[in-house]
C-alpha cells in the first residue's frame, strides 16, 4: 500500500485529497455505497481517484466486523443511547448475513442514528489524519529519492 501512494505521479496534496476523500466515505459511509461517492466526489475536488478508491477500504469484509458495532457504541454514548455491545453486535450481524433492506430497517431508529453520529466523529478524526499523513509519506518518500540521486 505504501508503494501504491508515494509511486502515483502527482502532487502531494493531489495525492492526500484522494486518500482523504476515501478515508472520508469509508468512515462515513455504509459499506458498499462508498465508491459510488467518492469517485465522484474525486473528480469534483481534484484529489486522486486511486487513493479516493483504495481510502474507502478502512472498512472492508474484515474490519467491519470491529469497526462498525464499535462505531454504533460511540454513537449511541454520544446521543446518550443505551445500547448493548451484543446487541448492537447481533443486529449488524443480520444486516450484513442477509443483506437485504429489511434487515436494515429492523435495526431500528437509534442503532442507525448511532451509526451516522460514530460515523462522523471517526470521519473528523481520520480524514485530516489521512490527509496529512499520506502527504507527509510522499513528501518524505521524495526528498528521500532526491537524496539518494545526489
Amino acid at each position: 500500500m505504501y508503494n501504491r501512494i508515494v509511486k502515483e505521479k502527482a502532487s502531494p496534496e493531489y495525492i492526500a485529497r484522494g486518500w482523504a476523500i476515501g478515508m472520508f466515505y469509508g468512515c462515513l459511509i455504509p459499506f458498499g455505497f462508498q465508491l459510488v461517492c467518492s469517485i465522484p466526489t474525486a473528480f469534483l475536488l481534484k484529489g486522486s481517484k486511486i487513493g479516493a478508491t483504495f481510502g474507502t477500504l478502512l472498512t472492508n469484509h474484515f474490519t467491519i466486523f470491529i469497526i462498525y458495532p464499535i462505531q454504533c457504541l460511540v454513537g449511541n454514548h454520544i446521543i446518550g443511547g443505551n445500547l448493548s455491545y451484543s446487541a448492537v453486535n447481533d443486529a449488524l450481524k443480520d444486516v450484513l448475513a442477509l443483506q437485504n433492506y429489511n434487515s436494515l430497517m429492523a435495526l431500528g431508529r437509534d442503532l442507525i442514528i448511532s451509526f451516522f453520529v460514530g460515523g462522523a466523529l471517526l470521519t473528523l478524526i481520520m480524514t485530516p489524519a489521512t490527509y496529512f499523513a499520506v502527504k507527509a509519506m510522499v513528501v518524505k518518500h521524495r526528498n528521500k529519492k532526491i537524496k539518494n540521486k545526489s
